[in-house]
């Protein structure tokens, strides 16, 4: 018994999705969903929001991110497991799935381990063009490992960056970054403390996995003028930062109500004053407003940023061989009969 249109779902794996990726070209495909995020931010309003669902354990934690815009519903599954990386596996897998509103059936299904990190530095280097000094030119990459490549070229195809300068508490990690960042377009300077990663940086950006509270960045090491890019920190009891710099600086969120849950300013008083950047991008907030002011995106990821991916993709794929129709849904002829598909199949 064949299954009918309605069954199958497109699927992206893995392998499919680095296909993908070679035919748009990294910059461009960051810089386009980028775009996506751009405009899904200026209709935040339209969509459902609610912190991610955690489910924390002593060896990491699992999440579900899950939002809506009334017509397309999506949600990722993804965890965070630092220790991870020391057994020869990846901190963070994850995988997504977009539904018609109307029809609740699933429209996409996908790997999102790969696109998760193209998201994310898609979101940076969005909030970037917003918030980081004019002409910068220099990033500090504190934290080198999964996430930092992806993370220099967006800085590099969105901001203009042309100098990256690399620090990480394992050199092997320092050494996997610059290799792979040869020939990018990009002058690339290893670095042996994370003081000398941001000397000359107009943006920093930490990057770091444990699951802990850190201090990446001392109060002293941070100059008036910076922007910080601070995605290290991704849940309760996980920070990079002194409190001090938090309190010199202006602090732009995604979603207040999870990152007071899970970012930087956990640190902080609950009622600390923060902008949301949806309220950036449509011109409701103000960002950058002088030279010498301190702007700190406090980044954390959320749901709609995985949206924005999805929705990218899906469109991405139309009328390629980058994905596989998935038999995932039972569709019997008469949608009251579904033993009747079941026994008809023996």
């Amino acid at each position: 018994m064949q299954p009918s249109d309605k069954a199958l779902v497109p699927f992206v794996s893995v392998d499919n999705m680095m296909r993908l990726v070679h035919h748009i070209g990294v910059e461009q495909m960051i810089t386009q969903i980028a775009a996506q995020i751009e405009a899904d931010f200026k209709r935040w309003e339209s969509f459902d929001k609610t912190p991610r669902i955690p489910a924390h354990s002593p060896h990491g934690v699992i999440e579900l991110m899950p939002t809506s815009d009334g017509e397309a519903y999506g949600f990722k599954y993804v965890n965070g497991h630092p220790k991870n990386t020391s057994e020869g596996l990846q901190t963070v897998t994850a995988f997504g799935l977009l539904a018609d509103v109307y029809t609740g059936y699933p429209t996409l299904l996908t790997e999102m381990t790969m696109l998760t990190a193209l998201r994310t530095a898609a979101t940076s280097a969005l909030v970037g063009r917003y918030l980081a000094p004019k002409n910068a030119r220099t990033m500090a990459m504190i934290g080198n490992g999964a996430q930092s490549e992806f993370q220099c070229l967006a800085f590099k195809a969105m901001c203009g960056i042309d100098t990256v300068r690399l620090y990480d508490i394992d050199p092997n990690a320092t050494s996997k970054c610059a290799a792979n960042l040869q020939g990018k377009g990009l002058t690339v300077i290893p670095c042996k403390t994370p003081e000398d990663a941001i000397e000359g940086a107009q943006i920093i950006t930490t990057c770091t996995a444990d699951k802990k509270y850190a201090t990446i960045l001392t109060d002293n090491m941070v100059g008036p003028g910076v922007h910080i890019n601070a995605i290290g920190g991704d849940c309760p009891g996980k920070t990079e930062l002194h409190r001090d710099i938090l309190l010199r600086s202006d602090i732009f969120v995604e979603y207040p109500e999870q990152t007071r849950i899970e970012g930087e300013i956990q640190a902080l008083d609950a009622d600390h004053p923060v902008t949301e950047m949806w309220q950036v991008i449509t011109g409701a907030a103000k960002g950058r407003i002088d030279e010498r002011q301190i702007t700190l995106f406090d980044s954390v990821g959320f749901a709609i940023e995985d949206f924005s991916a999805l929705r990218f993709v899906k469109q991405a794929i139309e009328g390629t061989t980058f994905f596989e129709p998935l038999d995932m849904l039972a569709d019997p002829d008469d949608p009251r009969d579904l033993f009747g598909m079941l026994m008809r199949a023996g």
